[in-house]
C-alpha cells in the first residue's frame, strides 16, 4: 500500500487487515522506504528500505518505529539508497547448477526465510535442523542426497530412542526441503518423495469423567492464583486452547450477547472464530474483576502481561484434584467436546464449536464413558421369558439308571436340557 507516512498514520493506522498475516505501507515520499507490519501479538513494525541488488529485490532493516522516527528514517533510507545505487546495475549472480547448493545454504537463504513467513512452527524447525538434520546433511548439495542416507537417518533417530512421532517429524522436515527445491527449480528429483514413515499414532486422547472433572473445578474455586484459576476453568468450560486462553483480551469479548471472537493471530486454523459463552464462561468472566483494569483476560498480577507457562501450576493442582500425571491442560478441550456429546448434542454441533474445517478431527473427540456404553447397550434389552425346555423320558430314564450304579440309591438330579 503506497500512502504518505506521518506521525499520526505510525500512531493510529498500521493495521493488519483482517485475514491477513502482514502488510507493507510504503511511502511516497521517499520511494523505497516502508513500514511492515505483522498481524502477531506484540509485534513491532519494523522500517525496511528496498532497493534492487544484483538485479533483484532486496530489503535492508532500518530498524522499529520505536528505535526511529519517521524523520530518521527518511534521512537513513536516503543515504543508503545513494549507497546501494551501484548494486542496481551490477551483473546478475550467476545461478547454481541445479542440484549444487548444500542443504545449508537452501536451509539460510531460502527455506528459512520461507518458513518464517509461512509457518507458525518455524522455531521447531529451526531445532530439528539445528540439532539433527544439518550435522548430518548440512554440507551436502540437494543432488547428493539418497535414499539410503534417508534410511540410514531414520535408524540412527531410532537407536537415540526417539519416539516414532518425532522420529517422521524429522524425515517430513527433509523431505520437504527436498520437495520445495524441486518446486523452486533448484532440484531435478526429490529422492524422499515417499519414504516409508514409522507413522505410528500417537495421539492421546484423555478426557476427565464428571468425577475427575468436579474434584478438579473445587480445587480450582479454592486456589489462590484467581487469574490461573479462571484461565483454567475458561478453557474447560468453553473448549479454548492455551493460547487462546492465557492472550485472551477484553476487547474481543461481549458478555451481552456472549460471545468471544478470537482473531486469527492466535487461532491454529488462522481465522477468527467465534465462541459462544455457556452460563458458566460468562460467571467465571464476570467474577474475575479484570475488565476495565486490563487488556487482558487473565494477566500476570506481577506483571500484568499474559502468563508464559503453566507448567507448574498445572503439575500443582493436577496433584491437589487426584488427576493421572498424564492429564494434560488440552484435555480439558477434549472433556469439553466429550461433554457436550454426551448430553445427546451432534458430532456437527461439536465441529462448529471447536471450529474443526474437518469433520475427521471431531471424531477424535466422540469418545464415551464405558456407563453409557452399557447403558446404551441396555436400551436394546428385549423382555423375554425362558421356558424350561422338557426332557424325553428315555434320556431321564438313563439318568437315574447311572445315579442308582454311583450311589447305590436314588438322588435328586438336576438335569440340563440338551442344546437344540
Amino acid at each position: 500500500m503506497i500512502v504518505e507516512l506521518s506521525k499520526q498514520l505510525i500512531e493510529t493506522g498500521l493495521v493488519v487487515p483482517e485475514g491477513k498475516q502482514r502488510i507493507e505501507f510504503c511511502d511516497s515520499v521517499v520511494p523505497g522506504l516502508l513500514i511492515e507490519v505483522r498481524s502477531v501479538a506484540g509485534a513491532v513494525p519494523v522500517y525496511y528500505l528496498r532497493f534492487k541488488r544484483n538485479g533483484k529485490t532486496a530489503y535492508d532493516r532500518l530498524g522499529t518505529i520505536r528505535d526511529l522516527t519517521l524523520t530518521q528514517a527518511r534521512k537513513l533510507a536516503t543515504q543508503k539508497k545513494v549507497e546501494y545505487a551501484p548494486l542496481a546495475k551490477a551483473a546478475p549472480e550467476a545461478k547454481t547448477a541445479v542440484g549444487q547448493m548444500t542443504l545449508d545454504t537452501f536451509w539460510t537463504e531460502h527455506y528459512l526465510p520461507f518458513a518464517k513467513i509461512h509457518k507458525r512452527s518455524w522455531a521447531r524447525d529451526e531445532s530439528m535442523y539445528r540439532l539433527r538434520i544439518q550435522p548430518k546433511f548440512g554440507d551436502k548439495k540437494l543432488a547428493e542426497i539418497t535414499r539410503y542416507q534417508g534410511q540410514q537417518f531414520q535408524n540412527a533417530l531410532t537407536e537415540e530412542k526417539m519416539s516414532p512421532a518425532s522420529n517422521d517429524h524429522h524425515l517430513k522436515l527433509l523431505k520437504r526441503f527436498l520437495s520445495l527445491a524441486v518446486q523452486w527449480e533448484m532440484l531435478e528429483k526429490n529422492v524422499l518423495a515417499r519414504f516409508p514413515l514409522l507413522l505410528v499414532d500417537n495421539q492421546v486422547e484423555n478426557y476427565l469423567d464428571d468425577a475427575a472433572l468436579q474434584r478438579l473445578m473445587t480445587v480450582l474455586q479454592a486456589y489462590p492464583n484467581r487469574m490461573i484459576a479462571s484461565a483454567l476453568m475458561i478453557m474447560a468450560t468453553t473448549g479454548v486452547r492455551y493460547a487462546e486462553a492465557v492472550f485472551g483480551r477484553w476487547d474481543e469479548v461481549n458478555l451481552e450477547n456472549g460471545t468471544w471472537r478470537i482473531g486469527g493471530d492466535r487461532n491454529k486454523s488462522k481465522r477468527q472464530k467465534i465462541v459462544y459463552l455457556n452460563d458458566s464462561a460468562r460467571q467465571i468472566l464476570e467474577q474475575v474483576g479484570t475488565q476495565g483494569k486490563s487488556v487482558y483476560l487473565f494477566p500476570n498480577p506481577d506483571t500484568g502481561k499474559p502468563f508464559t507457562n503453566l507448567a507448574k501450576p498445572w503439575a500443582r493442582i493436577r496433584k491437589l484434584a487426584q488427576l493421572s500425571e498424564k492429564t494434560r491442560m488440552h484435555d480439558l478441550r477434549h472433556t469439553y467436546a466429550t461433554r457436550i456429546l454426551a448430553a445427546g448434542r451432534s458430532l456437527f454441533e461439536v465441529q462448529k464449536l471447536l471450529h474443526h474445517a474437518d469433520s475427521k478431527t471431531t471424531l477424535r473427540y466422540s469418545h464415551i464413558s464405558e456407563q453409557q456404553l452399557r447403558e446404551a447397550a441396555s436400551a436394546a434389552t428385549v423382555n423375554i421369558q425362558l421356558v424350561p425346555t422338557p426332557t424325553p423320558p428315555g434320556a431321564q430314564a438313563e439318568v437315574n439308571a447311572s445315579a442308582e450304579n454311583e450311589s447305590g440309591k436314588m438322588s435328586n438330579v438336576v438335569c440340563f436340557p440338551k442344546a437344540a
